[in-house]
């Protein structure tokens, strides 16, 4: 079975896994200041003019895999030597112009960008001029004129990337949300979520097997999709090997979630959902009068964070998922001080290799905290049914009207109905990611997941009621 979608992502995991390995045998030093051999291509590189800019870009990707540049607030990085090789992007005219007498596309123009050369019977456009605004296109009536956008730029839903004097992309900090879709799209590797796994491992470490103090893996309902041949309750044996002292579902969190969020929406009569961070952030900058809006409630990764924190304080809790927005979220202040760190399926797949297990050979542990409907979270639309299902539970009468959203577009134009007579909704579930937390920007592979591969696992929950899993958390 292949293991790596593209070279990219196998080149993230050789990092990442050097880096880790020389953390785990105290000589990190040594090995970020060389470079193993096996990270970068042979002779003959594979991806770039020359093994020595091939070296240098790697430097960088260790870098990040060492927590990046301190001065750059962003969990986000672009990696300017790597962001070079993708076309300046734009308005272009293409071979299907007709070089007509109309000219439709000159006279839309009000930067006179649009010329024609009459030798060539055709139009072209003056990059210097042009604002990439997009008239001429639309007054083309052969679709001649494109805009050919680079894949970062295409990605971002919230426009926060933009194209440098130095060709190389820029993430505007003011409107980036940290979804990561940046960070999945980029050809070339040059767009990178910054890696706390050296702290993860030096935790651990220091937690002596958990005799100092426990180590908790708070593992995303989304790992259920994760691997195709091994079952999660392998992963979980695999978190053991690795050092934590026990595994827990955020599903579970997302029970609480359902609970408490159910009770809520019938007493305000409105609400937003507040377990995408991606989400959350893009209304805090995109529709800042709909802020208070959005539940009350914590995310499932942090409430059940901090309900095992409030009954161990000395406990220490890493979230594992998919997600690039958690590892902002474990930032905030009403979170960093339940949460220590959030790595993402990436980044445990070569903690993994880096302790050298084998995976698949390993004996299978129980997982079995959360119910059914905390499990299904994890696609777009769980959340929705778990609120109809606490609703119901509660034996609350509540004229329940919800709207699931996924994708920044589609949030959008449902965030644009809030407060008009137009909406026709009083529950919005939305998530950054379309499809939701399945496929995630770090997910170990990106085949467009979807309901069915969700309720496969989470159909294997042995609770089936939200408050039969809250119930059960004391035990």
């Amino acid at each position: 079975m292949k293991r790596f979608e593209t070279q990219i992502q196998k080149l993230k995991h050789d990092v990442l896994l050097e880096i880790a390995k020389a953390t785990i045998n105290d000589n990190l030093v040594d090995e970020y200041y060389h470079i193993p051999k096996r990270i970068v291509p042979g002779p003959k590189p594979s991806m770039r003019c020359c093994i020595y800019k091939e070296r240098a870009i790697v430097e960088e990707r260790m870098k990040l895999a060492l927590g990046g540049d301190k001065d750059n607030k962003n969990i986000i990085e672009v990696i300017k030597i790597a962001c070079d090789e993708c076309p300046i992007g734009g308005y272009l005219v293409g071979d299907r112009c007709r070089g007509c007498l109309a000219q439709r596309c000159i006279h839309a123009c009000h930067k006179d960008a649009i010329y024609f050369d009459t030798k060539l019977r055709r139009a072209f456009i003056d990059k210097e001029k042009c604002i990439n605004c997009g008239m001429c296109a639309r007054a083309c009536q052969y679709n001649a004129i494109q805009n050919f956008q680079r894949p970062c730029e295409q990605s971002c839903k919230v426009n926060a990337i933009s194209i440098g004097e130095d060709n190389a992309a820029n993430i505007n900090e003011e409107k980036c949300i940290r979804c990561g879709a940046c960070v999945a799209s980029c050809p070339f590797g040059a767009i990178m979520d910054k890696s706390y796994l050296t702290d993860v491992i030096k935790l651990i470490k220091n937690s002596e097997g958990g005799k100092k103090y426990p180590v908790i893996a708070v593992v995303a309902p989304s790992i259920g999709v994760q691997y195709k041949d091994i079952p999660v309750t392998k992963l979980v044996t695999a978190l053991h090997k690795v050092g934590f002292t026990s595994v827990v579902e955020a599903a579970l969190g997302a029970d609480i979630v359902s609970y408490h969020e159910s009770k809520e929406l019938s007493e305000k009569g409105f609400l937003t959902s507040s377990c995408c961070p991606a989400f959350v952030s893009y209304i805090r900058k995109n529709f800042k009068h709909l802020e208070g809006k959005i539940s009350s409630n914590l995310s499932p990764m942090a409430s059940i964070a901090k309900y095992i924190k409030d009954r161990h304080k000395e406990s220490h809790l890493i979230f594992v998922g998919p997600c690039i927005a958690k590892k902002e979220e474990v930032r905030l202040d009403e979170v960093k001080d339940i949460v220590d760190y959030s790595l993402t399926f990436e980044e445990l797949d070569a903690l993994i290799d880096a302790y050298e297990i084998n995976v698949g050979s390993l004996k299978e542990s129980e997982l079995d905290n959360a119910s059914y409907f905390g499990r299904i979270f994890a696609r777009s639309g769980g959340l929705t049914e778990a609120v109809r299902e606490g609703l119901k539970e509660h034996e609350i009468d509540f004229d329940y009207r919800p709207m699931t959203c996924s994708g920044i577009e589609n949030i959008r134009l449902a965030l644009l109905k809030v407060n008009t007579p137009n909406c026709d909704f009083n529950f919005l579930e939305g998530m950054a990611c379309s499809g939701g937390c399945i496929n995630g920007p770090c997910s170990l592979n990106h085949e467009l997941r979807n309901k069915i591969d969700s309720d496969k696992y989470s159909s294997s929950a042995s609770t089936k009621k939200i408050i039969e899993a809250v119930k059960n958390l004391e035990k």
